[in-house]
């Protein structure tokens, strides 16, 4: 979810009420005085740091049993019960942060749809969280996989076809075979109808034509006050002997759909429901019919409404007849609408609401029907929670505290801190660190527990607190960005801002960016803070600082006055630089300044989403490579970054014709380099490798910058790596060195260790570290180079600078085990897999357990792991040994 939730502004330790940045900068490069003149009340006022929100997430203390739960349900659940456990999942990958896993549950719950509503829901739900690649629909049209998401579904035709069918069967008889007559009058006009064909449409209309009312010895019957007109009777008495409704214009349709209402003829309504719903075209017609859908009781036309209000998310929350339809409507309305998937309806139109305004009235009406459609525990506690958090962020504390006391009870843990929240508000902080502290001693310890209660703790209790945060979870920001504020205060400089970068070396966060840039503008480092704001620019273009109350783009051009202006020949200077020391965020602030001053934006784009890519910003790296497909100077070039937008969305066979056709146009590097890397990752022959070669050599034909001949140079020696050519590969690396391509230290250790160069490998390794700003990668690749005391301290230095990294993590526990230390090496996984849902932590841990006999929690493992890829091999085969063993 979208982060727009942030701590109330009353409960702000460390809040200032005045921000003025300008104040800062306003006077000339120089003239302000030096940081240790200025009084701690003056860094107080620039430097600050919020307290977590309390976000809207379901977070479960033990996710792996949940996960675990979901999947062993799975197994053995009913189809129509499918896509409401992989929403379950959804949510817990959701809570983890874990993006890829979470869009993965919620394509299973579309694929895994039984019904049509199911299909619709999570249909649009796919569609909304893939926004951003709705701009580039035309590139994905030719993935027809990817391309449903996007199309309204055809079911109306569908339900018709059969619907036909069994009407054709009843109904073989016509008006010629008929015995008997009757006339229906309209005013001044007589219909003659089959009183049998009528009287079979409902059971009323039998009685009323053949039992004991006056009306079965007319031959007459007056139908004038019943609401049906000449032309709609007429279209009953053909629908009576064929089972077809003519066509018709909306309007008589509806007049036929009252008399079946009103007449109980089921297969004339079903008729009526789904020629309307084949009316429906535009969001005026949607709201038009949904009323009359509801009223009555009429599914498909009810579906094919809910599909155009759903297809306009977030927009259409804005009409308010739409948000009017969805917020009145009572159990029987949300039957007819979506059957049996109120709850993920709710779930999915609150969370759009949430993202667009957490506050509004609409928000908090839509969380009051997820509250009311919640069938189970677990939904009743992300509703409750959800809600909680809403109502918080609208001071509404007692309703807040119900909620979170209701998502408490239905065993949310995490809404303690929402409890807490809520009391420390009311200003009974001890209160609040009673209920952490109470929570703490009741569960297993997570870092947010720590964390939680840090905020209600004495200044040594605190630092205490968050440091065993940090411990336990690392991803945390909280932590580090108080610790830092703290030491900047008191004018711990070098400290400070080692603290920041501990969190920015592995997490890319824009309000650690912030705070960074804050220091600097304290140190009056003007070029480091043009530096990360021009990086929080490239990251959100529209984001506002100083809790969104000051553009960065404005903060920038008052940073700007105080450096020293760049050529376009300085600016590819210092992108060589930093490129070359592997300083991505460095690198990313050059490629902003120069696309201000270069015309080639296209290409500068490009690069610009390669550093992305590699810093984990994947929405930002495509909104930058859609950029470099609309800044493209010719079609050929085009083509390549419209190659790798499709590379990059999984589509690599698409991708690879891009760059055929690219190249057809104009032999270019990047279309050579493209399709070397599509055919590469597209097939697994090694036949291929020769073919890659000669791709990669073509490209280091055409004209093209160090930067990414160095690129190329480094690939090539891997697939000759591959290939076992290594006098190759070490020529490949020695050249991308000459360019100043550091990452072919790496390659080139490879070759030192495959000659049995150890030593050689070490130290090629060593001078990668020496170079490189950041290189956690570069100490795990070391330590495979070196005796087990070296590997080990190598690798608690991977640790210390990205605690993300598995590898780490999984040595340990493997060294451990091969010293007979089984509950040390599970405990060792266990601390990774408490902030980082990884399937080979999970993977390994199974195996340990499997290894001291205790099969339940392998079994655990396996399932939870199997929730993260359900055709994961070797995780299956683990799976059925162990649930032949359990007990």
């Amino acid at each position: 979810m979208r982060k727009l939730f942030f701590s109330d502004s009353s409960c702000k330790e460390t809040k200032v009420h005045t921000v003025n940045p300008q104040s800062w900068l306003k006077v000339e490069r120089g003239k302000l005085a030096k940081f240790n003149a200025y009084s701690p009340s003056s860094i107080e006022s620039l430097i600050k740091v919020s307290e977590p929100p309390i976000l809207p997430l379901f977070k479960p203390v033990d996710y792996v049993k949940v996960l675990a739960h979901v999947h062993e349900e799975l197994e053995t659940c009913s189809p129509d019960e499918r896509s409401n456990l992989h929403l379950i999942q959804y949510q817990v990958f959701k809570g983890l942060g874990e993006a890829k896993l979470s869009q993965r549950s919620l394509r299973s719950a579309w694929e895994k749809a039984s019904t049509i509503h199911e299909k619709l829901i999570f249909g649009a739900w796919l569609k909304y969280e893939k926004q951003g690649e709705e701009p580039i629909c035309d590139l994905l049209s030719s993935c027809i996989k990817c391309s449903q998401e996007f199309q309204l579904l055809e079911f109306v035709s569908q339900i018709s076809f059969k619907a036909v069918e069994r009407k054709n069967s009843c109904n073989s008889n016509g008006p010629e075979n008929s015995s008997l007559v009757v006339y229906f009058r309209i005013r001044e006009e007589k219909i003659a109808c089959d009183r049998q064909k009528i009287a079979a449409l409902s059971t009323p209309l039998h009685t009323m034509l053949n039992g004991g009312f006056m009306e079965s010895q007319l031959e007459v019957v007056d139908m004038s006050f019943n609401g049906i007109s000449p032309l709609g009777m007429r279209a009953i008495s053909k629908f009576s002997l064929t089972g077809k409704l003519p066509e018709l214009s909306p309007e008589i349709i509806f007049e036929i759909l009252v008399f079946a209402n009103k007449f109980c003829c089921k297969s004339l309504k079903e008729a009526c429901d789904r020629k309307l719903a084949s009316f429906v075209l535009s969001r005026q017609d949607a709201v038009e019919f949904m009323e009359c859908a509801l009223e009555l009781g009429c599914s498909v036309l009810a579906a094919s409404c809910l599909q155009v209000f759903l297809n306009e998310l977030p927009v259409c929350l804005t009409d308010d007849r739409v948000v009017r339809i969805f917020s009145d409507a009572n159990e029987q309305q949300r039957s007819i609408m979506v059957s049996h998937s109120s709850f993920a309806l709710y779930c999915l139109l609150s969370e759009v609401s949430m993202n667009t305004n957490p506050t509004s009235e609409v928000t908090k009406c839509f969380l009051e029907k997820l509250v009311e459609s919640a069938s189970n525990n677990q939904q009743k506690q992300i509703a409750f929670h959800w809600f909680g958090c809403v109502m918080l962020l609208r001071k509404e504390y007692y309703e807040a505290e119900r909620l979170f006391n209701a998502a408490f009870a239905s065993g949310h843990v995490y809404s303690v801190a929402g409890l807490a929240r809520v009391a420390s508000l009311r200003g009974n902080k001890h209160l609040s660190h009673k209920k952490l502290s109470s929570v703490l001693y009741t569960y297993a310890p997570l870092g947010w527990m720590y964390e939680e209660r840090s905020l209600y703790a004495g200044d040594e209790s605190k630092w205490e607190d968050l440091n065993k945060a940090t411990e336990l979870d690392p991803t945390l920001l909280y932590p580090y960005m108080f610790r830092s504020a703290s030491l900047m205060r008191k004018q711990s400089v070098e400290a400070a801002l080692m603290e920041i970068n501990r969190v920015l070396g592995f997490k890319l966060a824009l309000e650690c960016l912030e705070l960074r840039f804050c220091f600097y503008l304290a140190l009056e480092d003007y070029r480091a803070a043009l530096c990360d704001i021009q990086t929080i620019l490239t990251i959100s273009p529209e984001h506002r600082m100083f809790e969104g109350r000051v553009a960065a783009k404005k903060l920038r051009l008052l940073v700007l006055e105080h450096v020293e202006k760049w050529s376009i020949a300085d600016c590819w200077m210092q992108l060589y630089d930093r490129w070359s020391s592997v300083d991505d965020i460095g690198s990313l602030s050059v490629i902003y300044q120069m696309l201000e001053m270069d015309a080639a934006k296209g290409l500068l784009f490009f690069r610009q989403s390669l550093l992305l890519l590699r810093l984990n910003c994947p929405e930002a790296a495509m909104r930058s490579l859609q950029l470099a497909r609309q800044h493209a100077a010719s079609d050929h070039e085009r083509l390549v970054y419209e190659g790798w937008i499709l590379y990059d969305t999984g589509h690599c066979e698409e991708g690879l014709r891009k760059a055929e056709e690219s190249i057809s146009i104009q032999r270019s590097f990047e279309a050579f380099f493209l399709k070397a890397y599509a055919l590469a990752d597209s097939n697994i022959d090694p036949s291929t490798s020769s073919t890659v070669v000669s791709l990669l050599e073509d490209a280091l034909k055409c004209p093209s910058d160090r930067l990414r001949k160095g690129q190329a140079l480094n690939n090539l020696g891997s697939v000759y790596v591959d290939c076992e050519k290594l006098d190759l590969a070490a020529e490949c690396y020695a050249s991308a060195l000459k360019i100043r391509h550091t990452r072919a230290h790496q390659g080139l250790a490879r070759v030192h260790f495959l000659r049995g160069n150890r030593s050689a490998a070490y130290e090629e390794m060593t001078k990668l570290i020496e170079k490189a700003r950041n290189n956690a990668s570069a100490y795990e690749k070391r330590s495979e180079y070196c005796d087990r005391e070296l590997t080990r301290a190598d690798l608690e230095m991977v640790t210390k600078l990205d605690p993300l990294r598995v590898y780490p993590y999984r040595y340990r526990a493997a060294v451990l085990m091969d010293k007979h230390k089984e509950q040390e090496a599970i405990r060792e996984l266990t601390r990774a897999i408490a902030f980082k849902a990884d399937l080979h932590l999970l993977h390994l841990r199974a195996a340990f357990h499997e290894h001291i006999g205790d099969i339940t929690s392998a079994l655990r493992d396996c399932r939870a792991a199997l929730s993260m890829d359900p055709n994961h091999q070797e995780m299956l085969e683990l799976h059925n040994r162990f649930h032949s063993q359990e007990p």
